[in-house]
């Protein structure tokens, strides 16, 4: 069921937060993987310059002629740099170290803020029936995680449970706020996932009873656990559902589409 209050067509999720090494791309891959094990159709932006994400899904470099940065600032269309990966249900556009320049070439750009926006809203978009696309932003509060908050419908948060974990938020917080106010006023936040999980840990816990108590029912319920086999599955290029498909990890990113999915049934109602 569609969520009324946004456009016709995919619903569009920026995966983000400037801290690095908090779960970002890999929580992108695996849920993008976990929403298309359940059926839907999903496409993964990679707009990190780092290209994990592409690499984490078998594109190799060699492969990724036409990538985010013809697609932001060459005006190549959606349709053209659009990829199919090895598993089902589950696309993308690539990245490559070239995205690293763009947010300087961006800053001459009249439109700079809005050109993914444009991008993902091409009526070619129709023909690939998505159902949901995931932005996978880079660490850092840059021209090209804007371009990812302006586009998107909402925005999720993959939170560490480690020390200071929350004080990396604040920054965030103010970011999408400004992007409210100045270009993309529906903008919210889908909600915040703790990442590198342990249970065993009273950091952990801690960190978990923190956020809760400061963000309330924005904290998904669902915990992704520190897991050596979430750790391992990127150097196979692959994600953790198709490495170990009965991992807690693989389980994890399952229960957190049921909930993503769960969450904007109830929105629609």
């Amino acid at each position: 069921m569609s969520d009324p209050t946004r456009p016709r067509g995919p619903k569009i999720i920026a995966v983000a937060n400037q801290k690095g090494g908090v779960g970002k791309t890999t929580t992108t891959i695996n849920l993008g993987a976990a929403l298309a094990e359940a059926g839907q159709k999903v496409l993964i932006i990679d707009l990190d310059p780092q290209g994990n994400a592409s690499t984490g899904l078998g594109i190799d470099a060699s492969d990724r002629e036409l990538t985010t940065y013809e697609l932001l600032l060459e005006e190549i269309d959606l349709s053209e740099v659009v990829q199919e990966t090895a598993f089902d249900n589950l696309l993308i556009v690539p990245a490559t170290v070239d995205l690293s320049s763009a947010d300087m070439e961006l800053i001459a750009t009249e439109k700079r803020s809005f050109l993914l926006h444009d991008a993902l809203r091409q009526t070619a978009m129709d023909d690939y029936a998505i159902d949901y696309i995931l932005i996978d932003c880079p660490p850092s509060l840059n021209l090209l995680t804007v371009n990812a908050m302006v586009a998107a419908h909402s925005v999720l948060v993959p939170l560490q449970s480690e020390f200071f974990a929350l004080e990396g938020l604040s920054q965030l917080m103010l970011t999408i706020r400004e992007v409210r106010q100045t270009a993309n006023p529906n903008l919210r936040i889908e909600g915040v996932v703790l990442t590198m999980f342990d249970a065993r840990n009273n950091l952990s816990s801690q960190v978990e009873q923190d956020a809760r108590d400061n963000l309330g029912a924005l904290v998904f319920q669902t915990r992704i656990p520190r897991n050596v086999r979430v750790s391992e599955a990127p150097s196979y290029a692959v994600p953790v559902l198709q490495y170990d498909s009965a991992s807690k990890g693989a389980q994890a990113y399952r229960d957190l589409a049921r909930e993503l999915m769960s969450n904007q049934t109830r929105a629609a109602a």
